[in-house]
């Protein structure tokens, strides 16, 4: 699997801390940025992270800021993306079960970091089910325009 991160000055620290994670589970990852606390625009990180799985550069995308509102909606404008704002373990678990989420959101100033590890941990090793969900996953692709 190969993850490629991104996040603003609001989602900066947690992004260090998953990509700790990251390397001791061994998981292949890049980080297009920020590289600080300073002020930036979330909209160029969503676009480049989502863009990047959109087109199949990469198995799956993180990001993070403040809330992880921003980050969400915009990454999800990106066709092939389904970005989901996950605020707990069962939502990690379920939308990769049921949506096949292929990138996740995450809110620095709402999460703490342990939670939010917890829930990177369980996206990134929950498979998707098909069978069902796969028509459902193909009745969101024919909404992009």
């Amino acid at each position: 699997m190969k993850v490629v991160l991104g996040s603003d000055h609001g989602g900066y620290n947690l992004k260090s801390k998953i990509k700790e994670l990251l390397d001791g589970l061994d998981i292949d990852y890049d980080d297009v940025g920020t590289d600080s606390c300073a002020s930036v625009d979330y909209p160029d990180f969503a676009k480049e992270v989502a863009t990047a799985v959109g087109k199949g550069e990469y198995d799956r995308g993180i990001l993070i800021c403040g809330t992880g509102i921003g980050m969400s909606i915009a990454a999800n404008k990106v066709n092939g993306v389904r970005a989901a704002l996950c605020h707990d373990v069962f939502s990690a678990k379920a939308t990769r079960l049921h949506n096949n989420s292929n990138v996740l959101t995450l809110g620095e100033r709402v999460v703490g970091s342990e939670l939010a590890l917890e829930i990177v941990k369980t996206w990134l090793i929950t498979e998707f089910d098909g069978g069902r969900h796969q028509r459902r996953i193909d009745k969101i692709s024919q909404l992009e325009i």
